[in-house]
């Protein structure tokens, strides 16, 4: 029993550790705005994963297994669970606050799509080589290698849509931006690249692959083909412009307002790339934003649309949902 723990016991206890992160969802039903503020904040904090591996190992020690001479044994195990989501989560572009909460800033490295099915395979490859083979450990690194490699080379296609962007910002002459790239399902040479200016979000979905359109969908065709279809040749890459607050000057000055007002400032704090979504005219006119980041073809209902609602003389922020606006101060 290396380091007085059972190869089953330390199974356990990063398994647990590993999910704990997650727990903050827990906050989500207590109002709107919890999971935007909670989510990927303290749970997944650097500077906090001592005192969670701690109150884990402590808890695994004395609690379950009787063992509490044992609690730093339990403590270094859940140290690498904690440790190994929030890199997982880190790669995604979803950010996460590893310094709460001393900051807030979120920080994202934007490798890999939230559900990656190349990396959950390499995963779940190396856990069943592992189960087959159990006397050596070779599976467990070979897997982790080769997972370590997966990223690296997502990495390298970033820094490849990154250049693209960059070369289309110089090529269109635009002064003052920045260039992001957000991965995008179901292959790391899939990106939604953006060119951003004050006043727009302009991107293009790419492949780093193809070097032709691909074909018209048939009918038949299947779901991973269909959500793969949307990606063009960076050579036929078609740019699309969203406007951050609306194309008339009405819109703008209405949508402008909305957008600066105090009350939506939790909204500027987590959008990445945001853009007008529309705006709803009428005895309560609402401005709607969307952030353009979470943009997937195919995709239903694009998450975290919230806006802001004019009553009277007062701003009122809202989310939007599928069954329509719900308050969120």
């Amino acid at each position: 029993m290396p380091g007085g723990l059972s190869l089953r016991a330390r199974l356990a206890l990063g398994f647990v550790a590993a999910a704990f992160p997650d727990s903050d969802i827990i906050v989500t039903p207590l109002a709107p705005l919890a999971y935007l503020h909670n989510h990927r904040g303290v749970t997944h904090s650097l500077l906090m994963l001592p005192l969670w591996a701690a109150l884990l190992g402590i808890a695994c020690a004395w609690l379950l297994w009787r063992q509490p001479r044992h609690w730093r044994s339990c403590a270094l195990m859940a140290a690498l669970g904690l440790g190994a989501h929030i890199v997982a989560d880190l790669i995604t572009p979803y950010g996460t606050m590893i310094f709460a909460p001393v900051s807030d800033v979120r920080y994202a490295w934007s490798t890999t799509f939230i559900i990656d099915l190349w990396f959950t395979g390499i995963i779940l490859s190396g856990l069943v080589a592992c189960g087959v083979w159990r006397k050596t450990r070779l599976p467990a690194v070979i897997a982790l290698a080769v997972l370590v490699a997966y990223v690296g080379f997502q990495w390298l296609q970033r820094q490849r849509a990154l250049d693209f962007g960059e070369a289309h910002a110089r090529a269109a002459g635009y002064t003052q931006y920045q260039v992001d790239a957000v991965p995008q399902p179901p292959l790391p040479f899939n990106w939604n690249v953006f060119v951003t200016d004050a006043a727009n979000q302009h991107y293009s979905l790419v492949s780093l692959l193809r070097r032709e359109a691909p074909e018209p969908l048939a009918a038949d065709a299947g779901f991973l083909t269909r959500v793969n279809a949307p990606y063009m040749p960076t050579q036929l890459a078609v740019w699309i412009t969203a406007p951050r607050y609306g194309s008339s000057a009405d819109d703008q000055s209405f949508a402008h307002e909305a957008w600066e007002h105090p009350k939506f400032e939790f909204y500027r704090w987590f959008s990445a790339h945001p853009a007008l979504y529309r705006i709803d005219r009428g005895t309560s006119p609402c401005v709607w934003f969307e952030d353009l980041r979470f943009f997937t073809p195919g995709r239903g209902h694009m998450p975290f649309r919230f806006g802001m609602c004019r009553e009277a003389e007062n701003w009122r922020a809202y989310r939007l949902t599928d069954f329509g606006r719900e308050a969120v101060n």
